[in-house]
C-alpha cells in the first residue's frame, strides 16, 4: 500500500465532537477539513473568489486564470503574492497576479465580454452556446492521444495516495493528472473539486508543462484527468482548456459534461471503481486501433 504524505499546513483544523455510537456518547476533538475563502486579484482587480482549502494557492489562480483564458501560459504571469502581511486578520486569503513583462492580462474584458453576451431567441442561455464558445476558444483536442482503459483505472485508483488531508478528515475531493504512460505528473486536493483541479493544471503551468511555454520541460506530456466524485461541464471544460484526452471520475457525469466532453474529442468515464468503468464519450480513445472522428465533425448535444 501506498504510503500516503502528511497534509500541508492549513489544510486541516480541529473541532469538538460529540460521538454517538455502541459505546456510548463520547466527546473528542475530530480533524475537519478547512474552508476559507480565496479572492484572485489581477493587477489589483478581483476577478474571481472561491471557497477552497488553504494551500497552493497560486497554482489555483494559475489554473483558473488558464481555463478562463485569461493567459496562455506561466510567461503571461509576473509575480503571484498574497497580500496584507502576515499576523493581519485574513492573512493568505487574498492574492495578486501581476502581469508578465511586455503585456497585460486583460480580465475585464475577457470577464466582462461573457457576462454580458447577447443571448438570441434560438439559442437563449444554454448548454449549446457554452460548448460553442469552447470550441471556438480552444478547438478540439488532438486525436492521437490514446490510453488503455486499464491505465484510466489505475489513475483513478491511486486517487487515495495523493489525498493526504482527505485521509484525516474525509472532506476534501481530489484531482491528479498523469500521462498517456500512466505517470503521475501533479496532484492535488481541495473542498472544491474544481478548485482541486484548478491546482493540479497550476502546477504544470508553474513548471511550463503545459500552456503555450518557450521553455517546456522534457518528458511525457500530459493526457489524463483523474478526479473524485462526480465529473461536470466544468471539470471537463478545464481539462479541455489543458488539451487532456481522457477524464475520468469516481461518481457520475452530467447531461452538460458528457456533451461537451463529445463534441471537445474528450473520453470521459464515470463510475471508474471496483473494477468497473462507464464510458461515455469517444470511446476510440480507449483503443490503439479505433479509427479518430473527423476533425471539425463533433457531434451535437
Amino acid at each position: 500500500m501506498t504510503e500516503v504524505p502528511p497534509a500541508p499546513a492549513r489544510s486541516v483544523t480541529e473541532r469538538p465532537v460529540l460521538h454517538l455510537g455502541r459505546e456510548g456518547p463520547r466527546e473528542a476533538p475530530d480533524a475537519v477539513a478547512v474552508e476559507e475563502p480565496l479572492e484572485i486579484r489581477v493587477d489589483g482587480d478581483t476577478v474571481a473568489v472561491t471557497m477552497r482549502t488553504p494551500g497552493r494557492d497560486a497554482d489555483l489562480a494559475l489554473g483558473f486564470l488558464f481555463a478562463e483564458g485569461l493567459i496562455a501560459g506561466a510567461e503571461d504571469v509576473g509575480t503571484v503574492a498574497h497580500c496584507g502581511r502576515p499576523g493581519e486578520e485574513g492573512y493568505g486569503n487574498v492574492l495578486d497576479v501581476r502581469s508578465g513583462a511586455g503585456g497585460r492580462i486583460d480580465a475585464e474584458r475577457v470577464l466582462e465580454g461573457r457576462r454580458w453576451v447577447t443571448t438570441s431567441a434560438a439559442c437563449g442561455v444554454c448548454g449549446r452556446r457554452s460548448i460553442d464558445g469552447l470550441l471556438e476558444r480552444c478547438g478540439a483536442v488532438d486525436a492521437s492521444t490514446r490510453i488503455p482503459a486499464e491505465l484510466v483505472a489505475a489513475a483513478v485508483g491511486r486517487l487515495g495516495s495523493v489525498q493526504p488531508a482527505f485521509a484525516r478528515t474525509g472532506g476534501l475531493h481530489a484531482a491528479a493528472i498523469s500521462a498517456a504512460d500512466g505517470t503521475l505528473l501533479s496532484a492535488a486536493e481541495d473542498v472544491g473539486r474544481h478548485n482541486a483541479v484548478d491546482k493540479a493544471v497550476g502546477a504544470l503551468l508553474r513548471v511550463r508543462a503545459l500552456g503555450a511555454s518557450r521553455h517546456a520541460p522534457p518528458g511525457p506530456a500530459p493526457a489524463l484527468l483523474a478526479v473524485s466524485g462526480r465529473t461536470s461541464f466544468e471539470i471537463v471544460q478545464k481539462a479541455a482548456a489543458a488539451r487532456l484526452a481522457v477524464v475520468a471520475g469516481v461518481s457520475a457525469p452530467s447531461s452538460l459534461a458528457v456533451d461537451l466532453a463529445e463534441n471537445m474529442r474528450i473520453a470521459l468515464l464515470g463510475f471508474v471503481r471496483d473494477g468497473r468503468l462507464n464510458v461515455y464519450s469517444n470511446r476510440w480513445r480507449l483503443d490503439a486501433a479505433a479509427p479518430a472522428p473527423r476533425v471539425g465533425s463533433p457531434a451535437s448535444p
